[in-house]
């Protein structure tokens, strides 16, 4: 595509846009499906921290149904290239395991499972995208920008995965996949293959629904049918297996109650059949991959959670509830050398490490609606966690990053309420974050000079206030405003590892301020039925914000604390001309700089690394019959320059990526066929333009083939 084409784009979106917006993405129904319209788009209760989702939010959201998951499935199961084919603001996928780049709205986003978080904000190994199998998925709800709804970690937003659901009446159903992948044109080593089964029953009080799937990656290709760079160290989904398996159990319990019981245990591991090469980043010459092993175990996800939910509709004159939660993920990088490891002028040494999280938590919360007769609902709660996170080297058995435990307790109160018969709603609250951090005494690793660190307990106390309005103009057209703050915690694992002084301590060294993210917001939604559009525009302000900020002299990137201000907005439209045709467009864009020598002036544009570029979608839906279905999407990411001090630094070449997916009704089952990249774009992702690494500068894939078939009886 050429330049000038984008650029129309927008035009025409900006002109045809009815401005809309009011805190959610319209669902897409699939070609052929009847049209349904949508007024006020509500999420799961573990996104809303509501009953049922009850009302919305004023803020911007995007619920990816699941029939656009089964459509994305047939051309990726990458979940982070799902997330971003459907959602503009969130950064392109880097296509590995690790996730360290894939922003959203600017900032990092908390990931949950039902409500589990499942990021890992103490020791931050950017692995957080990828702890369930997309089969296991029923649809994906996303709260763009700060919040405190749940806890430590949301200041980039809320990706909640909601997993599937027993049938709503008694009776069984099984669900079955199968799928196999390659380029084209086919090479050796690049097939993909994966397959699921689920089955669920319900029965009077009692349901059930479990699942297994497995998932083989081979090797992948660029346009130029090179094989892509494995990454060794960070971890990679291509040249791997994963498995997952994934059971809840729930029961009806007297007086609506009810207890749900949830359990998921997924692991991707590498194959560890290849090694990279390193590119040319000044030449612009992609890495690529060779066979070989290496000496150690190849990178590896294990994710392993259970979640009791229980509710009650009727408790204290309103609704209640509960959730306990257990969360266990190790993450396992490859191998590295470290120089020096035993001290200065000593052999370097060949080791591994790998981050171990536990979560414990507690998460209470009830709900009254019609307080005094009022049109007013008021929502309390208390979340309770320990998070114990550790770095360890598994070749020498010692601590890289001590065992270090955040603990919270957090009470929060919600209300919105409805006036003028309904048409404005006013929503506000407050939550008291009140944590500390343990860290024992501990020592450094012999390469950083065997210190002894006394250790402390730090402690953070924060009020984190939102408030905002909707207002329903019509039944078609709604307007927002609102301002919700959202925090984390700088990456303390960075810090106490890196220690190379004596005389240290816990206390000094680490920052525990949280990470404070003012998210403003105004938007409008319209949405006839038909013509559906929205377009939102933001301004997220930190003080002391958290960045990843690239060292080339030892080739890493460190935590450093710095005021950050991002702003931009996000649009889109989509037409529905008859049952079987439509057609839409989204874009966002962001800007954001940062103060980077801390002289109280914003001098220094945001890295690839901390901002999403901006970035062009479009789709045709069509169905030709009442068989044979198709979706054609585009995506487009806009060149864009990065600044310091008025002085260019880096540079971004953009591209534009084409995808089709075919669905074919067979007597038993449906045949699905996804083409990803169509055209055979020969591209170099986002993540590697704009990171100086010849390790890292890899590719995007080439055109893929995808061929499965999925049956539900």
């Amino acid at each position: 595509m050429n330049a000038t084409r984008p650029r129309l784009l927008v035009l025409a979106l900006t002109v045809a846009l009815v401005p809309n917006a009011f805190a959610q993405t319209t669902q897409t129904a699939p070609a052929g499906d009847q049209v349904t319209q949508l007024t006020k788009v509500t999420v799961s209760a573990s996104t809303a921290r509501l009953p049922e989702g009850e009302g919305a939010l004023p803020n911007t959201i995007t619920v990816i149904t699941r029939e656009e998951l089964e459509q994305q499935l047939a051309l990726t199961s990458d979940i982070s290239q799902i997330i971003a084919n459907l959602v503009p603001a969130f950064a392109p996928s880097r296509q590995k395991l690790s996730s360290r780049g894939e922003s959203l709205r600017g900032r990092r986003p908390l990931y949950m499972v039902d409500g589990v978080p499942q990021s890992t904000p103490l020791r931050d190994g950017s692995r957080d995208a990828h702890t369930v199998d997309p089969a296991m998925i029923e649809r994906i709800e996303i709260i763009h920008g700060a919040n405190a709804l749940q806890g430590l970690g949301a200041s980039g937003g809320i990706i909640n995965f909601i997993t599937k659901r027993a049938p709503k009446e008694d009776g069984t159903f099984f669900e079955t996949s199968l799928s196999a992948s390659a380029a084209v044109p086919r090479q050796s080593d690049d097939a993909s293959y994966r397959g699921s089964f689920l089955v669920g029953t319900r029965k009077g009080d009692f349901d059930f629904i479990g699942g297994v799937a497995y998932d083989s990656q081979g090797l992948y290709r660029d346009g130029e049918g090179r094989a892509i760079a494995a990454n060794t160290v960070q971890g990679d989904i291509m040249d791997s297996k994963a498995n997952d398996v994934f059971l809840k159990f729930g029961w009806n319990l007297p007086r609506d109650q009810r207890l749900q019981l949830s359990v998921n245990r997924y692991e991707l591991e590498g194959n560890g059949d290849y090694v990279s090469v390193d590119g040319d980043f000044a030449a612009g010459i992609p890495a690529t991959s060779v066979r070989g092993r290496a000496q150690l175990d190849p990178a590896r996800n294990l994710a392993e959670s259970v979640a009791l939910d229980y509710t009650v509709p009727h408790l204290l004159g309103g609704s209640f509830q509960a959730q306990l939660f257990w969360m266990d993920f190790k993450s396992r990088f490859g191998e590295s050398q470290f120089s020096n490891f035993n001290g200065p002028g000593t052999p370097s040494q060949l080791e591994q490490s790998q981050n171990v999280s536990r979560k414990r938590g507690v998460r209470l919360t009830q709900s009254w609606g019609k307080v005094a007769g009022l049109p007013l609902r008021i929502t309390a709660g208390l979340d309770a966690l320990s998070d114990t996170t550790y770095q360890e080297l598994l070749v020498s058995g010692l601590d890289w990053v001590p065992e270090t435990e955040y603990r919270s307790l957090s009470p929060f109160v919600q209300a919105q309420w409805w006036l003028f018969d309904s048409r404005v709603m006013l929503a506000g609250g407050l939550r008291y974050e009140n944590a500390e951090l343990k860290v024992d005494d501990y020592t450094t690793i012999p390469s950083t000079g065997a210190h002894f660190v006394e250790g402390g307990t730090p402690d953070m106390s924060e009020t984190l206030p939102n408030f905002g309005a909707v207002w329903y103009i019509t039944g078609d057209l709604n307007a927002y405003a609102s301002y919700a703050e959202g925090y984390s915690v700088a990456d303390v694992g960075r810090v106490l590892r890196a220690v190379n002084q004596p005389g240290q301590r816990v206390e000094n060294l680490v920052d525990i301020s949280p990470v404070v993210a003012d998210n403003q917001e105004i938007g409008l939604e319209y949405d006839n039925g038909r013509f559906d559009a929205n377009l939102a525009y933001y301004r997220s302000e930190s003080d002391r914000g958290s960045l990843l900020i690239f060292d080339p002299v030892n080739n890493v990137y460190n935590v450093q604390r710095q005021a950050t201000e991002i702003k931009g907005w996000e649009a889109s439209a989509a037409l529905r001309f008859n049952e079987k045709t439509r057609i839409g467009l989204g874009y966002a864009r962001a800007d954001g700089r940062y103060d980077r020598d801390q002289d109280g002036r914003l001098d220094t544009d945001l890295e690839g690394v901390n901002i999403s570029p901006n970035r062009l979608t479009a789709f045709w839906e069509q169905g030709w019959g009442d068989a044979f279905s198709t979706r054609l999407q585009a995506s487009h990411a806009y060149d864009r320059d990065f600044d310091r001090n008025g002085a260019q630094v880096a540079d971004f070449q953009g591209y534009t990526t084409v995808d089709l997916f075919a669905r074919i009704r067979l007597p038993v089952g449906t045949l699905n066929v996804g083409v990803e990249n169509l055209l055979d774009e020969q591209y170099i992702s986002y993540y590697s333009q704009t990171t100086p690494s010849n390790a890292d500068y890899t590719a995007g894939r080439g055109r893929v083939l995808t061929v499965g078939w999925a049956h539900r009886f």
